[in-house]
């Protein structure tokens, strides 16, 4: 099984420099590369896989007018080929957009090494580079398959190191219903759980943006090019990061306490890219994260041998009473309703959620997956 550690690096100055030198280099092969089959395609209705572009680094090292090239780690160069090839077999299968082409003003900068890489207990050794200074928060045990050195827009450097441990997944449990929760996802609390447990949406851009914005007007008057612009950018990427921080941080210890509590989860299925289209609710939901959730959930989930249950996008969960009776005209502000055939007064969100957890459950128990 493939498990990914992130470790926080501290180089020296010498080796920043040679950091950025391998940021550089490699960018500049992923654009060479995407380039070349751009062009081969156009030409010869051909694409060029990456085992024919590889014999090309060589002689681009030697060439003079890109002999910088062979200041950094060959591999690191070759692993590029593999991240556009696997850009491609995203495009062709998963629908997920052409390759860009990569710049240098991005905030976020990385490169690949593939092999020759050891972590010890305060370091971690990268080819060309030598021992860097790392804080190793969490040990492991398995075969390194690959380290993935990165630059935030606030000049942190970390290395994300992918382990191969060995173990297999753990075979699916067997879930009941009262093992179970369905889970509703909202704006005016973030979950609502079949339990009737409402989890408060903490809306942690909205309590930073006052500050976001103040610095964002600052950085608007900075010259361009100049160094106090560069500083005032670092000052707005760190209120950024911070947001981010503090949202996966929230994200997994919901997830995690969920994942421990339940054998399964029970999800809807949302057209979050549709909803992000509307420009009055568009901030709120990509401050919500609710995306980012459900893939904490699903490999959490994978992990420990439970499962994640999700209804289509279609299914109606809103306005459905326990006695099947649907209210048709239900409106956004509308946060509890009365059902015109049993006259029960329903909360609409914990209600929504009971009947997710009850059609999965349904079409989950029509295919013989669940015992209920």
């Amino acid at each position: 099984m493939l498990r990914a550690y992130k470790y926080r690096l501290y180089p020296s100055k010498s080796q920043a420099i040679l950091l950025a030198k391998h940021f550089g280099c490699c960018r500049w092969i992923y654009n060479w590369a995407l380039a070349k089959k751009i062009e081969s395609y156009q030409k010869t209705k051909k694409t060029l896989h990456r085992y024919d572009l590889v014999p090309f680094l060589p002689k681009l090292k030697r060439a003079e007018e890109t002999a910088w090239l062979a200041e950094v780690n060959s591999q690191s160069l070759q692993q590029e080929l593999v991240y556009l090839e696997l850009a491609f077999d995203r495009f062709f299968r998963e629908k997920k957009g052409f390759p860009k082409f990569k710049s240098k003003h991005s905030d976020r900068q990385s490169f690949g090494c593939p092999q020759h890489v050891s972590v010890q207990e305060r370091a971690i050794t990268l080819p060309k580079i030598g021992s860097v200074k790392a804080v190793v928060s969490r040990s492991f045990t398995g075969a390194i398959k690959t380290v993935t050195v990165s630059r935030t827009g606030t000049n942190k450097y970390y290395a994300s190191v992918l382990v191969e441990d060995g173990k297999e997944l753990p075979a699916s449990k067997k879930y009941r219903e009262k093992t179970t929760i369905g889970i509703d996802l909202g704006l005016t609390d973030f979950a609502t759980l079949s339990t009737g447990e409402k989890i408060a949406n903490p809306r942690h851009l909205k309590q930073n943006l006052a500050r976001l914005k103040r610095e964002q007007r600052r950085l608007s008057r900075k010259k361009k090019g100049s160094n106090n612009r560069n500083k005032q950018r670092i000052k707005v990427a760190l209120i950024h990061e911070r947001v981010t921080n503090i949202r996966k941080d929230f994200l997994h210890k919901l997830s995690t306490r969920l994942v421990r509590e339940n054998k399964a989860l029970a999800f809807e299925t949302l057209n979050i890219a549709g909803l992000l289209k509307s420009h009055k609710l568009a901030r709120h939901i990509a401050d919500a994260a609710w995306g980012m959730f459900e893939e904490f959930c699903e490999y959490k989930l994978r992990w420990s041998g439970k499962t994640k249950l999700q209804i289509g996008m279609f299914a109606k969960s809103s306005g459905v009473s326990n006695c099947g009776w649907i209210k048709r005209n239900l409106t956004l502000k509308d946060r509890t309703w009365r059902c015109d055939q049993c006259g029960k007064v329903y909360d609409r969100d914990i209600q929504a959620a009971r009947v997710i957890k009850h059609w999965a459950l349904h079409q989950e128990n029509t295919a013989g997956h669940a015992e209920i």
